[in-house]
């Protein structure tokens, strides 16, 4: 992947969901303003860090796929 920011649409062909899900549903609740998306310059036009994106995906599902233990570590298979 060549572009390092996307907007709304070309994010939502990357992770198959819809754009008004993300915009209604993920940003500012599992997307946040200045890790998983800015507004250059100040405007009103949001451009996603597809970087910082692919990191927390993986990050939580690896941590999906452990099995909590009663030392309060993750067993991970």
């Amino acid at each position: 992947m060549s572009q390092h920011y996307l907007t709304t649409y070309e994010l939502s062909k990357l992770i198959k969901y819809d754009a008004r899900t993300i915009r209604e549903r993920l940003k500012d609740s599992v997307l946040i303003e200045g890790i998983h998306y800015i507004r250059p310059f100040g405007g009103r036009k949001i451009l996603y860090d597809w970087l910082a994106i692919q990191k927390d995906m993986r990050k939580f599902s690896q941590q999906a796929m452990a099995i909590p233990m009663s030392s309060g570590g993750l067993s991970h298979g």
